[in-house]
């Protein structure tokens, strides 16, 4: 008898990592399972009490966890090394969350006003090529869409980058995150970019939703609250 899964895709917004060394340097609590993706699975109830009973573990118990989210990944990351196993669950997939377009969007910055808009518009492209690659792959999962958060939080200034960024470009590549989920089916939107707006450089270091050290990395209260996001986004009350 095959076992329905919650697979966690995408890159760091999904990952452990962060929100360990956060919680850590901010609590001198050494804890595991603090990434978006694992606290979806299963809370942490001493941390998060307030999510007590509301993970897939307690709501849906019949779902395996695992977690294929890497530190640095991108669209071609997701196909190449996360996709070939998503497909090998196939229709054992019941839930999947994906966070993806930050790197890329990264690594597409350049002097070069022309060269940057041209790179933005190939990772639109990508997006929109990627997703119904796993919709075909996982064809009963319910597929959470998850928008790239901003931590400038509209400003463009994101340190150490002395200059500006095109943050303009960032709310074109979301909009193209939000088309996509509207117009595949069974998927969900999970709109980061909204919710994690405020959240910033704009606000005092304790109070980010970002891991101080690096901030473009969530930190445990920003880990927790994308998981509240995803079990708003699959019909949960969070």
């Amino acid at each position: 008898m095959s076992t329905p899964h919650y697979l966690a895709l995408g890159d760091s917004m999904t990952i452990d990592l962060y929100p360990g060394q956060d919680a850590y340097e901010r609590w001198g609590i050494q804890a595991r399972g603090l990434g978006a993706g694992s606290l979806l699975h299963r809370n942490d109830d001493e941390l998060f009490p307030e999510f007590r009973g509301r993970d897939l573990r307690t709501l849906r118990p019949e779902l395996a966890f695992l977690d294929l989210s890497s530190d640095g990944a991108t669209i071609d990351t997701v196909l190449e090394r996360q996709l070939g196993r998503a497909a090998e669950l196939g229709g054992d997939v019941a839930v999947a969350t994906l966070t993806v377009g930050g790197n890329d969007l990264l690594l597409s910055l350049s002097r070069d006003r022309q060269a940057v808009l041209a790179a933005v518009r190939r990772v639109q492209a990508d997006y929109r090529a990627l997703v119904p690659r796993l919709r075909a792959a996982m064809p009963r999962a319910e597929l959470v869409l998850t928008t790239v958060y901003d931590p400038t939080d509209g400003t463009g200034c994101l340190p150490p980058h002395p200059e500006r960024l095109p943050i303009e470009l960032l709310k074109e590549a979301n909009e193209t995150i939000r088309e996509v989920a509207e117009a595949t089916e069974g998927a969900r939107l999970a709109d980061a970019h909204i919710a994690f707006m405020g959240h910033g450089v704009t606000v005092a270091p304790e109070d980010r939703w970002y891991w101080p050290r690096m901030i473009i990395e969530p930190s445990a209260r920003g880990a927790s609250e994308l998981r509240r996001l995803w079990l708003e986004a699959l019909g949960f009350r969070a």
